[in-house]
């Protein structure tokens, strides 16, 4: 049997609210599949556009076995390209962030490209019947929304159209366009990426392991899991106050699962991730953005999480890097004109998610390193705590079970 063909037997005969099987987690032909079918053929957050404010500014960011440069041309829009020069593939662009000269040029033999539309302008000493209109770069899906850009890799990208207007209606009034990176760290989480996930999706854990996030975050599984609320519920009189402010809240998710909106209370008193709940930055993103609206969450899979607050906006970007290896990258995001030393503090702003990546970091090694040993077994979820876990394994299952199932994705996907 192939992998493929061993994926779908072992997803269709998983348990009901149960975990996955081992080979999910650790096996390399599973995971080659997993970047085939889900991370080769969705969108992916590669990073804000004030990180490239001006043309000729770059990001780079790896999905897997491929590299994507992500560009602000000559006349100010984004633009996205693979990574690798058609001359004799070197990366072009060799930092996660620089700035060009208005064309892209590759280092090892300097042939030149337009930023605009990937030509081939400039290729020194080739014969006269070389064509460079044959070799220019090979183009990347690109969208931009309310100060994020994501990428897709796939010859014909799924629709973005909805995701993008939502996106645009609820965190369009936090005004991330206006703010700027105030710090930005990359951590190796030691485990396969559905495992960060299914650590995000719950705050199970939280009492045991987050002491610092738990000061400002509910534990409340409704603000990590995707039930319905009552109509008496403090969430549902959380999105009456903020509605009313004009700030989009109310529960939204896809009909697939795979992305979700929901504005979320902080803790009595609490109006930021914070030590003592006091915004990190004195500069509000948004005059609306008074000091009760709690945060506006965001998730997409397979790649980002995000907070919208009062006074910062936390960006997090999931990248996988092997079976058993994933990439975090967290970005914390304040008013454009909010001055450092006077306005916020690097620690204030970032104490409480660095204490909670490195906290979960540890967790997931050691979630990881259980799961290595022949003895693992699926366990149950809690259906009242890891509603969230449920749900993203769910959206896995499914999704592979339908990509995997069709005719051309098994004939494409087969690994000896």
């Amino acid at each position: 049997m192939n992998t493929a063909d061993l994926m779908l037997q072992k997803l269709n005969n998983r348990k009901h609210n149960y975990s996955l099987d081992r080979e999910f987690y650790i096996d390399p032909d599973f995971y080659k599949i997993d970047l085939e079918t889900i991370w080769y053929r969705d969108w992916i957050f590669a990073g804000h556009d004030i990180e490239i404010p001006e043309p000729g500014n770059f990001l780079t960011l790896q999905i897997g076995e491929y590299s994507v440069m992500v560009v602000r041309d000559n006349n100010g829009e984004f633009k996205a390209y693979h990574n690798t020069c058609r001359h004799r593939g070197s990366k072009i662009c060799l930092t996660d962030k620089g700035t060009g000269a208005g064309k892209l040029v590759c280092p090892y033999h300097q042939w030149t490209y337009n930023m605009e539309d990937g030509k081939l302008v400039y290729a020194r000493g080739m014969t006269p019947e070389f064509n460079k209109s044959e070799h220019g770069l090979k183009p990347v899906h690109v969208e931009a929304r309310a100060g994020y850009i994501w990428v897709c890799i796939a010859e014909e990208p799924p629709d973005f159209k909805e995701f993008g207007a939502l996106f645009e209606n609820y965190f369009g009034p936090h005004d991330l366009r206006n703010t700027k990176v105030a710090m930005e760290s990359t951590i190796i989480e030691n485990g396969n990426w559905k495992l960060v996930w299914e650590n995000n999706r719950e705050c199970y854990h939280c009492r045991a392991n987050h002491p610092e996030l738990i000061l400002t975050f509910p534990e409340d599984p409704a603000a990590t899991g995707v039930e319905g609320m009552t109509p008496d519920s403090p969430m549902a009189k959380h999105w009456e106050y903020c509605e009313s402010l004009g700030l989009p809240s109310k529960f939204h998710i896809s009909e697939d699962g795979q992305y979700r909106f929901n504005r979320t209370f902080l803790l009595p008193g609490a109006q930021s991730y914070t030590m003592d709940g006091q915004p990190a930055c004195r500069m509000p993103l948004n005059p609306r953005a008074t000091k009760d609206i709690g945060s506006m969450l965001l998730f997409h899979y397979p790649t980002s999480w995000n907070h919208g607050l009062v006074d910062q906006g936390v960006s997090f970007r999931v990248l996988p890097l092997s079976p058993t290896q994933t990439q975090l990258t967290t970005r914390w995001l304040v008013h454009k004109d909010a001055v450092l030393g006077e306005d916020y503090t690097i620690n204030r702003l970032s104490e409480v998610w660095i204490a909670t990546n490195n906290a979960d970091r540890r967790i997931i090694q050691d979630n990881a390193a259980g799961i290595m040993s022949p003895a693992y077994k699926p366990g149950p979820y809690s259906v009242e705590q890891e509603s969230g876990c449920i749900q993203f394994v769910d959206w896995y299952s499914d999704t592979m079970k339908t990509r995997l199932g069709s005719s051309k994705s098994a004939a494409k996907l087969r690994v000896a």
